[in-house]
């Protein structure tokens, strides 16, 4: 059977009769993820999109105020690729590319060409190019901060320290946020194998005792017997500080490696001991935030200043209000600890966060399709899309530097789905209708299709052929075609190579190969490449004949920050000092009330320390059956649900106050909008807790409530501080009842109403 890479692994399509009937695992994959089930379902279901698409109120003129509830009206791929051409070619004319917006998102495939990000950015750039977003959902917080910290983003996503320098060695791991293993069945560019959960239980086996310090019991493996300890959500920070304040106070802090391998720690310390603002930081004062005893947390801090100690941080911690600061004072509290570079200590986020976190990656990096340069500079940060949509022109800070939003008009997806990452999505349904313009590029009818102008129809990736490589994992995939595509649907690249021809830039964006040019062409550079590594790739048509290759890994294993440890002068960190930042001097120059220079507690903007009676704090995780919104129509997720909507896990304690029983259909509101979801009572759930998992289909009825559970219509959109800008989902108060009555039916998984005319 031919192979095919995703993000959540190695699967083997099988069809029969010109119809996927199945995804068979990966037998070298012990711990296989199900979620290519999904694609049985969606591959041949009524909601792919059969042929190019224009919103009937584009073709009225109306601007955009139906865009998201509209009829569409077929056409055929000449109509519609002449009138997205004219309209762009308008747009640059009057408003030049800054007016033009490439929204795109890395998840869409894992193959190295038929990468839609890469596929648009690439286009738009020969275009003239467009206005950009930096950072990731993911960790934005932590991508920016982390630099001033420590030089890099080190310790995020890469160059961890690795398992092999963890399960033998680390006696103590506290996870701050858990190690959620269904996380880990995932990693940007494929899984070739999931190895958490057995990496987990070694070191287990081997004597590491877990703290699991977080809202959910089930955040970590049950077979780790952790330790529960959950604080009140969004006040880990504070958390950090009260252990901060054993460790110093009670002569625990390591102050030889402080004052070799740091700067800052005295005005940090004169912050923590209530010197420089009068409120010392010590478990009593923590407790009343936290909601945590002080004894547990001079215990705590006791033993992780006896044991070789991992400290690990969630990257879920910095979606939140001030997400800056759990990074930054999770480094702290490990610079106190001093273990930072040796085997099995030291600090890490992410880990059990995707596949890929603790893994040795290859040598080199392996090329991708090029994307060109973009000639426009300007940017806004990631979550801030519904910013510069309502507010064109209004100036916002970044790092440092002032900007100001961009006026667009034209809007152009192509991966990914704004309608499921982004927060406050009533406000983003409001904004989205602003550009003159929207084009997406889709193969199911999902909100972002819905909420377009032009819909042009792409392939999913058992629909084509590609190279399937993923960073930090072993194995070369021939992801090779198994199905004809879908009624008219084409590949991303197919779709742009005609909408550049359209615009004269159709040769130069092909540089005259088809698909297989492609593929070959990427892996004779890759051969290149690896030759000068030591590793002797098989020539282009053997691969493909064989269909896998394995590399063997030949990194030593390394702690992270090991040679800094070892020799701080020799090995200095990319930071002003060259030493880790407690303080930094850069970031204070910035003058951010909401991020000054050193790690520091803010009350966030919503929690439950300052909620109204009743009000429950909403924990919007990943999702276990699906990557995001993926395949949500798909059979594995849609068997997860609760009556056909997002399951909503609650404490009995907190069901038995709203007369909520299990099954039931619940109301969850928040200040921003309302939806509903399918009540599960959890004991693994912390008291004052509700958890509601990202990823259900957007389906909002004509008064703004999303019949399926979609906790983005609930979700604070603000920005992290001046400093990030990054998302803050995790900052959100909800107010949960039993619905009454009988509840609406879900609409997420039907298509729009089609209007059959010719366009000419």
């Amino acid at each position: 059977m031919n192979a095919t890479l995703s993000h959540w692994g190695i699967a083997y399509p099988v069809v029969e009769g010109g119809r996927l009937v199945a995804m068979s695992p990966s037998a070298d994959d012990p711990n296989h993820s199900r979620i290519s089930d999904n694609y049985l379902d969606a591959v041949h279901s009524p909601m792919r999109i059969g042929q190019p698409m224009i919103r009937r109120g584009y073709l009225a003129g109306d601007s955009g105020a139906a865009r998201g509830e509209d009829v569409f009206v077929p056409t055929s791929w000449e109509h519609a690729t002449r009138v997205l051409a004219g309209h762009m070619r308008a747009i640059i004319a009057e408003s030049g590319n800054e007016a033009i917006f490439g929204g795109s998102y890395g998840w869409a495939s894992a193959g190295r060409f038929h990468h839609a990000q890469s596929q648009i950015h690439r286009f738009l750039n020969l275009a003239g190019g467009y206005v950009r977003s930096v950072n990731t959902h993911s960790h934005a917080a932590a991508e920016v901060v982390l630099p001033h910290i420590i030089g890099s983003q080190d310790g995020m996503a890469d160059n961890q320290t690795p398992w092999e320098l963890i399960v033998g060695h680390t006696e103590l791991f506290v996870a701050f946020g858990g190690l959620p293993l269904k996380n880990a069945q995932v990693s940007a560019g494929g899984v070739s194998r999931h190895r958490v959960p057995e990496q987990l239980r070694a070191a287990r086996a081997r004597g590491t005792r877990f703290v699991n310090i977080g809202p959910l019991r089930d955040d970590v493996d049950a077979a780790l017997d952790s330790e529960w300890i959950a604080p009140r959500p969004n006040t880990d920070v504070a958390l950090m500080l009260g252990l901060a304040y054993v460790l110093d106070t009670e002569r625990l802090a390591n102050r030889a490696f402080l004052a070799s391998h740091t700067v800052g720690y005295d005005e940090f310390r004169a912050y923590l001991l209530g010197e420089s603002d009068g409120t010392p930081k010590t478990p009593e004062w923590a407790s009343a935030i936290t909601g945590l005893s002080p004894d547990l947390m001079r215990d705590l801090a006791r033993r992780m200043a006896k044991s070789r100690t991992m400290l690990s941080l969630s990257w879920s911690l910095q979606r939140a209000d001030h997400g800056e600061q759990p990074v930054w004072m999770l480094v702290t509290l490990a610079a106190m600890l001093g273990q930072i570079g040796l085997p099995g200590g030291g600090f890490g986020t992410g880990y059990a966060g995707a596949n890929r976190v603790g893994n040795a990656p290859l040598p080199f990096s392996w090329p991708a399709f090029p994307q060109f340069s973009n000639p426009v500079r300007r940017f806004i940060p990631v979550a801030r899309l519904g910013d510069m949509l309502e507010h064109p022109g209004a100036p916002f800070d970044y790092n440092g530097e002032r900007h100001l939003y961009p006026d667009i008009r034209l809007i152009w997806w192509a991966g990914g789905n704004p309608f499921h990452h982004q927060q406050d999505l009533r406000r983003l349904h409001r904004v989205w209708k602003k550009p003159d313009l929207v084009v997406v590029q889709e193969p199911l009818w999902n909100a972002i299709a819905r909420h377009a102008d032009i819909v042009l129809p792409c392939t999913l990736p058992i629909e084509r052929n590609d190279l399937g490589i993923a960073k930090a994992e072993p194995h070369l995939v021939a992801m090779k075609q198994v199905l004809a595509p879908a009624g008219q649907a084409l590949n991303d690249y197919d779709i742009l190579a005609m909408v550049g021809s359209e615009l004269g830039l159709g040769e130069q964006f092909t540089e005259g190969r088809n698909e297989m040019d492609w593929l070959r062409h990427i892996y004779g550079e890759s051969v290149a490449v690896a030759v000068r590594h030591g590793y002797n790739l098989p020539d282009f048509e053997t691969f493909w004949a064989m269909g896998e290759h394995r590399f063997e890994p030949r990194i030593e294993p390394k702690a992270l920050m090991q040679d800094f440890r070892r020799d701080p002068v020799a090995h200095p960190l990319p930071t002003p000092s060259g030493r880790i930042e407690i303080r930094s001097e850069c970031v204070a120059g910035f003058g951010y009330d909401d991020c000054p220079g050193q790690p520091t507690w803010f009350e966030p903007a919503e929690w439950l320390g300052n909620a109204p009676e009743g009000a429950l704090h909403l924990v919007s995780n990943q999702p276990s059956r699906k990557l995001h919104s993926q395949l949500d129509l798909g059979r594995h997720s849609r068997n997860g649900k609760i009556g056909g909507r997002e399951p909503a896990r609650i404490h009995p304690s907190e069901a038995g106050k709203r007369g909520i029983r299990d099954g039931d259909v619940i109301l969850v509101r928040s200040a921003r909008g309302s939806c509903l979801g399918g009540a599960i009572l959890s004991n693994d759930i912390a008291p004052g807790v509700l958890q509601m998992s990202t990823g259900a289909w957007l389906d909002l009825d004509a008064e703004g409530l999303d019949r399926h559970g979609n906790v983005n219509v609930l979700t604070l959109d603000k920005p992290t501080s001046r400093l990030a800008q990054g998302p803050t989902a995790h900052t959100t108060i909800v107010f949960v009842e039993k619905f009454e009555g009988e509840a609406p039916e879900v609409r997420a998984f039907e298509p729009p109403e089609l209007e059959y005319r010719e366009l000419t």
